[in-house]
This record gives structure tokens, sequence and C-alpha cells, in this order.
């Protein structure tokens, strides 16, 4: 018989540091040669990222031992860290930014040297940054984003796209990064050269705009001498949100458009040039095929081929040698397929994966992606297109624990106010020894994502499985506004942020607990980032959470909307989320955590990174001073060296125990395996 115990009381084998250990995922993909690189978390070493290759014998490997970290701070949320290209003598060559100087290095890990740096340094506000690069071996060149700061403000900064000398000459003298765009948008994505090498396309929007809302793609034509010249933009606009764009092997140009309201996949057809005859060695003659004027649909379908640009160099197709194409794509959870341009139809890879991360790479028939499922982690994946056959090539998942604690998740649409549905993924409590007695509910926390433009994918989190496993049930809440369900569940938001969101979030809560699934006296609200911002805001302006966890979150909006409120890349995102701070200023005080801060009657725990900035630690003390008096009971945790994200796994361990330590005081569940959190009044 299974022994009883009440909710929330029960052991589990998944403690805080493994839960740290596994926290993070593969990411940026890349094919060099015959091997597959790319990187991966390391939360014990600091935190940083690591570059690691694949041989053709199956054996993988660091390709640079700490403290090198590949990770790029372009537009604070990064972007693609790294490019290879195989060589014919002397190995690979790779080129990486390293996060602490955000250099350009150059690196042949067959070779004796070590990394040498590319780009040059900068004293200037956050000095000069790059992303997105592409080797250009015919230039011994490397092509990238970058981000250089024209002053300390965080507003002052250009973008453009620039080529860095492989041979190292730049790297004490700005004057040789030969920059190839004009300048003249905000933001860019890096340069995508077509299979000729006469074009190359990239991405760009402005402000206010988000990637989301409206982008552009851009063609520019390149001359023999490297440069770009007559730049256009052939597709997208304020209202058409643009998610990649690339060349297939017939020199047409495909790019994900929303213009239907689904990121759906697009072709502009190339026409061949008139003329035929070259010289031996020249380019191919004539001049570049002209684009035509009208896209064509791929595979229209009510679903997303793409997704939100947060990081530079996301990557949710890529065309075959063969004319065929790999998609992440899907409505809700995601699938790796191979769409045939020519007849529209996709076929899926077999295998338990519910969610493709944006990055792929090919090489040959097969295709490399990151992949996930609610039983395993992410995990590397090839699939090879002429056999359809699946397999696991890197970051294979192995059960840390015995697989029966996991939770079993329950995928779930909601009714909202006017009718409106909202998506989440439920998680109950799970254990198998241990069942609570017949006439208790459990306690729920509902969890609420960042970005607030971005989603919950469901996987396997060991997070979850952390509170799950001891008898505590998580839903988390994709609340309109999040991708994944097409343009018009995403701007669900637009104007709203702190209205819908929160009532979304409520909803699900008190379903739950309507339902007989949830005990209604023991809800909880947790989130990061945006999701700190609808913690904060649900314990300010509703009822119905005993107590909420609130981590590096937005708490003032006209602090984080003013000049040095917080980082360039969304510094007018509360233009589309609140509305314009002219237009409309009483919003921003009225939506505002921090307004209502003297409302809150629910104990909490704030978690805060001391060198966030994008949300700054200000706004937490300045929270926690408006809170002064009241009685509530609360917590501040603030951490040395973390940033936008927690990555290193002490910062981990110590706020999820805290946070599990508040659940339990005020849940009034008797645990003493977490220290014990001491809360303020």
């Amino acid at each position: 018989m299974v022994p009883t115990g009440a909710y929330g009381t029960w052991p589990s084998p998944i403690d805080a540091a493994l839960a740290a250990a596994h926290d993070g995922s593969p990411e940026y993909v890349g094919v060099v040669g015959d091997e597959v690189w790319w990187t991966e978390p390391r939360p014990a070493e600091g935190g940083r990222r690591a570059l690691v290759r694949r041989r053709p014998d199956g054996t993988a490997e660091p390709v640079l031992p700490a403290p090198w970290n590949v990770r790029s701070r372009v537009i604070e949320y990064g972007g693609r860290p790294w490019a290879g290209t195989a060589r014919g003598e002397g190995g690979p060559l790779v080129v990486f930014v390293h996060f602490a100087d955000q250099r350009l290095y150059a690196f042949e890990p067959d070779g004796a040297g070590a990394p040498r740096p590319l780009s040059p340094l900068s004293a200037v506000g956050g000095g000069l940054r790059w992303a997105d690069p592409v080797v250009v071996a015919a230039r011994d060149e490397v092509w990238c984003v970058l981000e250089e700061f024209t002053g300390d403000a965080p507003g002052d900064v250009r973008r453009v796209l620039a080529a860095v000398p492989l041979d190292g000459s730049a790297a004490e003298d700005r004057t040789r990064v030969r920059e190839l765009s004009d300048g003249r948008h905000r933001f860019v994505t890096g340069p995508r050269p077509s299979p000729d090498g006469r074009r190359a396309a990239w991405l760009a929007w402005d402000h206010p705009r988000m990637p989301w809302d409206g982008t552009e793609a851009v063609v520019a034509e390149l001359g023999a001498d490297g440069t770009f010249g007559g730049a256009r933009t052939v597709a997208g606009g304020p209202a058409e949100s643009i998610a990649q764009v690339d060349w297939a092997a017939d020199g047409a140009l495909l790019f994900a458009s929303d213009r239907t309201g689904w990121w759906n996949l697009y072709r502009i057809a190339a026409v061949p040039p008139l003329a035929t005859s070259s010289h031996p060695g020249d380019r191919p003659a004539g001049p570049p095929r002209e684009l035509t004027a009208e896209p064509v649909a791929l595979c229209p379908r009510e679903e997303e081929f793409g997704g939100p640009l947060w990081q530079l160099g996301r990557r949710w197709f890529h065309p075959l040698e063969n004319g065929l194409i790999a998609v992440v794509h899907g409505r809700g959870a995601t699938a790796l397929g191979i769409l045939d341009p020519e007849s529209g139809e996709v076929v899926d890879a077999a295998g338990p994966w519910t969610a493709w991360q944006c990055t792929l790479a090919v090489h040959g028939s097969r295709v490399v992606g990151v992949a996930a499922s609610p039983r395993s982690a992410f995990e590397v994946v090839e699939l090879d297109t002429r056999s359809g056959r699946t397999r696991v090539v890197g970051c294979a998942h192995d059960d840390p624990v015995d697989p029966a604690y996991y939770p079993e998740p329950q995928i779930r649409t909601f009714t909202g106010p006017g009718g409106r549905e909202i998506h989440a993924h439920v998680y109950p409590p799970h254990h198998p020894g241990r069942a609570a007695p017949g006439d208790e509910l459990p306690p729920y926390v509902i969890w609420a994502h960042g970005g607030p433009t971005s989603q919950v994918p469901l996987v396997l989190d060991l997070e979850i499985a952390y509170f799950t496993s001891r008898g505590i049930g998580v839903a988390e809440v994709n609340y309109g506004g999040s991708t994944g369900y097409g343009r018009e569940y995403r701007e669900r938001l637009r104007e709203q942020w702190g209205v819908v969101d929160v009532e979304d979030c409520a909803e699900v809560a008190a379903a739950l607990a309507d339902e007989g699934t949830a005990d209604p006296a023991r809800l909880a609200i947790r989130g990061g980032s945006a999701g700190g911002w609808t913690s904060a805001a649900s314990l300010a302006t509703t009822d119905v959470y005993a107590c909420g966890t609130i981590t590096y979150p937005v708490l003032d909006l006209s602090d984080w909307s003013s000049d040095e409120g917080t980082h360039d890349f969304e510094a007018r995102y509360t233009e589309s989320l609140i509305g314009p701070a002219d237009e409309y200023p009483g919003r921003y005080a009225e939506r505002s955590p921090i307004t209502h801060a003297d409302r809150i009657r629910a104990p909490f725990l704030l978690l805060q990174g001391l060198d966030d900035v994008i949300c700054r630690p200000v706004q937490c003390e300045r929270f926690l001073a408006r809170t002064a008096g009241s009685g509530i009971p609360y917590a501040y945790l603030a951490f040395e060296g973390e940033g936008h994200g927690f990555r290193r796994a002490d910062t981990m361990i110590r706020a999820l125990e805290a946070e599990l330590s508040l659940y339990a005081q005020t849940f009034g569940i008797d645990r003493r395996d977490v220290p014990l959190l001491e809360l303020m009044k």
C-alpha cells in the first residue's frame, strides 16, 4: 500500500542542486566539415557557455577550457556567438565571441596556439560587441553584426554589418574593420551571402517596433571588392514581422513572414540572367539573377514556421542542397519537418520530442537541431532525410533519477474573460511512493513566463519536478500575448500588459480551484523578468494568491522606459505593451506594481541579480521601500555576479530552496530539508 503524506511533505530525490545542474540547454548548432558543433551551459563553472565539437567517431569534447565563455551581449540578449569553417590542412578554424570582453577571437583547435583576438577593444560605454558571424573564406574575413557604443547611455549605440579580417590586423586598429551596411536601421541581423556570392540578405527594424511587430528583409548586391551596394527592402514592413531570411540553393530568397497572421514560409524566385559566357575564374557571367516581385507561400497553414527574434541568428528553417527545406513548425508544440516547396507537403521527423528550438544546421542530407520532450531534457538530434531516421548525437538525456518522479503534464485550454482561450500546461503533484489524504487538495504555483512575447515549451524541467515530486502542483500559463498561436493571440497583450497577463493567470488559478484540482487557499504565483512583472502585478491587484516569487522583474514602467532605465533593444517595448507614454502617461503609473506595492497583502520573495542591466536592482529597492511598514512578510535575495537570468549553480540552488521555503511557511507545510528562509516585515 502506498504511504500517505500531506501534499508538499513528500520526500524527493530531486534536490535543488540536481535541478541547477540540469538547467539550460544546448544552443546554436552548426556544422564544421563533417563535425557537429554547439554551445552548452556549464552552471558549475560560473555559468559559462562551452563550445563543444562532436567528431565523426561520435566523441564530443569542449573546444575551449574555462574560463573561455562563448556568448555574445549584442542587444543584451545576445545572438549566435560563433562560426566555423573546415580547411584542407590544419583542421577547422572557429571564430567566437568571448563573453568577458566581447571581442571576436579566432582559434584553430587542432593547432598548438591559443585563441587570438580579431577585434579591438573600446572604452566607450558598452564597447564593441559582435554577433551572428559567418566566415567568408574567399575574402579571409568574418562578416557579422557590430554593436558599437558611442556614449555611456544605453541608447548611445549603433549597429551595422561589418567585416573583420581573419589575419588579426583589426585587433588593435578599429579602422581595419570594414562596415558593410550604412547604419540607417537601428537593428540588423547578420548577413546571409547567396550561394553564388552575388548578394547578401539580412533583417532590419527600427524603434519603436520590436522584431515581432515589423521587420524588413533587405537585399544588397555584393561587389567584387566585397562591398555592399544597392540595398533595398524586398519584403516586410512596419506591420509585417519577418523572423528569418535565407537563400535556397537555386538563388531564390526564402523568408518566414506573418503577413497572414501566422509565421509561414515564402519564396521569391530568382530569374536567370540573359548572359551565359564567362572567363575562367570569374564570377558567374552577367548581372545577378533578379528577384521576382511576388512572394509565394510554400506551405500556408495556421501554424508557426517562425517565432520571436529575441536573439540574433535564430533559425526556424534551413534549406537543403536538394531543394527541400528543414522547418521547425507547429501550433503551441513544435516539430522538425522536411518541406517540399513544390508540393507544400511537410513530413515530420519521428520521435518523442514535443519542442524543437530555433536552431538548425545541415550537412548533406542530414539536419541537426535541439529538441526535448516531457520525459527528456534538450538534446542535440540529427535527422537523416534519406532514411527518415533520427538519433541523438549530443547532450543525450540521461535520467538523473528514476523517471517515475517526473510529472505527467496535461495540455489544457481554459476560458478567460469574453470567452477567450488561455493555453496552459498543468503539472499535478506526482510521486511514485506517496499519496495524499483523500480529503486534501494540493497547493499550486502558477508560473508566468518571461518575454512577455514568448512561450513555455512542453518539456521536462527539473525545477517543475522539484515541486511536483514534493506534492506541489505547477501550472505554466501561455497567457494572451504568448507566441506559438498566431499574431492575433500574440497581440492580445498590445497595450494590455498588466491586464491580460494578470487576468489569464488568475483565470487558470481560479479554474483549477473551482474544478477541485487545486486548494484555493494555497495558490502562489511566480515568474522572472516580464513574468516577474506579472507576478508582482498579480499580488498587488488581485486576491487570488497566498504568496508569490518575483524574480529580476520590471516594477516601475516610468523608470524602465526612461533613457537610463533599460537596454536599447527594449527601450521602446512599452509603446506596444502599454501605449506611447506621451499619449497615455497615466497608464504607466497605474499599471506599475510599484504604484500599488502598499496594497500587497501576501508574503513574497524577491530575487535579483546585481549585474542586471535589463531590469535594474534599483527597481527592487524602490519597490521594497514602498512596502515598508506594511507588515507583510518578505525576503529579498540579491546575487553578485548575476545578470538577467541566473546562470550559476550556487545562485540557482539558493533561489530554488528559498522559493520552496516560502511556500512551506505560507502553506503550512512541514519541511526541514531546505534552509529556512528568513522573512522580514
